[in-house]
């Protein structure tokens, strides 16, 4: 089986290789925005903060040394998702709530004393929002109004609420920005479009403070395998020589979790994006079958590729295309992605490849 190589530089190699990948200036960013945050005197609630995207913020809010709220989804496990595999440090950092985006009472109680918000909780499977779509307007719809009401009513000071690229649809024209037009093409998509109008609605009848963030689509490690690239890693790393995927054709713009992340950190730095949709979006697109024949490459170059018909979305449903536009977030903050393609994916592959990392996935069974 075959691993990426691993550099490890010298000092002044390493030096140099932080400077290339923007460190020192993401360092200098996060100063100033610790002062601008840290002016409301108040908590930051990130709801969803167990799961992917949402645990990759909270750690490094927690790292910057911000007071975080971390919202997590109540069960009789007290499972802190993501949240739990944190060192002992960072999670006495923490303060955990328990609760339910579904529930008014829970979202008011969370949002006590809560100077900014990232509402990142949210039902996001395409393939069960075709089992169950009444689920995801009770949490993406209706979630996010709980969200939005109580932040309201709590005269909180930020808010920015997660959407996704999804909800563009097949592209109609490259690359995509936010004025592009807003097509449903499966349950999860017409959620989070009602979900963005509630948000935009709150700006207007409210004035409510609230930015929404479209990270188009972010990969990297605590991935479910609901997702492409840890579907397509994990059956690989098992020593498969046949790999089963869906459609080969559509194309995706593939964001590294950490730059998407910093992408909602300097959103809400900046508070002449409020009340607007901003992408976070590398402009470079690649197909399902590209991005799957370039990890075969990576991990086991004698893999082939076999198409499961129950892993095809609807013809009419499939998104063919999508390749974003982040014009607006670079021009207002200076956001770039600084981790190319290649590098995140050997971030990736290097932490699935840990036991005790890819024990928590059950890899032989398809993810809806």
């Amino acid at each position: 089986m075959k691993y990426p190589v691993i550099f490890s530089p010298g000092h002044s190699g390493r030096m140099n290789m932080l400077k290339e990948q923007g460190y020192f200036r993401t360092v200098v960013f996060l100063v100033g925005l610790q002062e601008n945050m840290n002016r409301f005197g108040k908590k930051i609630l990130v709801t969803g903060a167990e799961g992917f995207i949402g645990s990759h913020l909270t750690e490094m809010l927690v790292d910057e040394g911000f007071d975080v709220r971390a919202f997590v989804l109540y069960n009789s496990f007290n499972d802190w998702g993501w949240l739990d595999t944190f060192p002992e440090e960072k999670k006495k950092k923490l303060e955990i709530f328990t609760g339910d985006v579904r529930d008014q009472v829970s979202v008011q109680e969370a949002m006590k004393g809560i100077g900014m918000v990232f509402h990142l909780a949210a039902l996001i499977a395409i393939p069960y929002s075709y089992r169950s779509p009444g689920s995801y307007i009770d949490t993406n719809v209706n979630g996010t109004l709980n969200i939005l009401q109580s932040a309201r009513e709590a005269g909180v000071e930020r808010v920015l609420v997660t959407s996704t690229s999804e909800v563009y649809g097949t592209a109609r024209y490259v690359p995509i920005d936010e004025n592009h037009p807003r097509q449903g093409q499966s349950p999860y998509s017409a959620t989070k479009i009602g979900a963005d109008a509630l948000a935009e609605s709150f700006f207007r009848s409210f004035t409510l403070p609230v930015t929404t963030v479209r990270p188009f689509n972010t990969y990297g490690p605590r991935q479910s395998l609901r997702a492409v690239i840890p579907t397509i890693i994990t059956q690989l790393l098992s020593g498969r020589e046949e790999i089963t995927l869906g459609s080969l054709e559509p194309t995706r713009d593939l964001v590294y979790v950490k730059d998407t992340a910093r992408g909602f950190l300097e959103i809400a730095r900046c508070t002449g994006l409020t009340g607007q949709d901003v992408n976070i979006a590398t402009g470079r697109e690649i197909s399902v079958g590209e991005l799957a024949q370039l990890l075969i490459g990576m991990i086991n170059p004698k893999a082939t590729i076999v198409t499961q018909k129950e892993r095809i979305r609807p013809e009419k449903s499939e998104v063919q295309r999508l390749l974003g536009d982040s014009s607006r977030l670079e021009k207002a903050t200076g956001w770039k992605p600084t981790t190319s393609l290649e590098q995140g994916l050997e971030e990736t592959i290097r932490w699935f490849s840990k036991h005790s990392n890819i024990q928590k996935y059950k890899t032989d069974i398809y993810n809806v």
